[in-house]
């Protein structure tokens, strides 16, 4: 299963639709608009479900990480390192 990283240009705008749909795929949220997730999906079928929640006005980014790619966090809380080490390694 793929590894992204779903970043979600809110433009001061809460989408409650969008964060629900990434909770329901047990995805992490490291910031505001960013999330990571495995998902059993391509990047563009990602993009075509979040397409009906994401708001005319907002943008959309999503890119697939490998396994042991390079990352580093900072003041993140521990669920979310321990969530990139679990899914995309050390």
């Amino acid at each position: 299963m793929p590894t992204y990283v779903i970043c979600y240009d809110s433009q001061n705008d809460e989408n409650d639709a969008f964060g629900e749909q990434m909770r329901e795929w047990n995805c992490v949220r490291p910031l505001p608009t960013l999330w990571f997730g495995r998902l059993n999906s391509d990047a563009l079928r990602v993009r075509e479900i979040l397409r009906t929640v994401v708001r005319d006005n907002n943008g959309l980014f999503i890119c697939e990480i490998k396994p042991s790619s390079d990352w580093a966090t900072l003041k993140m809380h521990y669920t979310v390192s321990d969530w990139m080490r679990n899914n995309i390694g050390a």
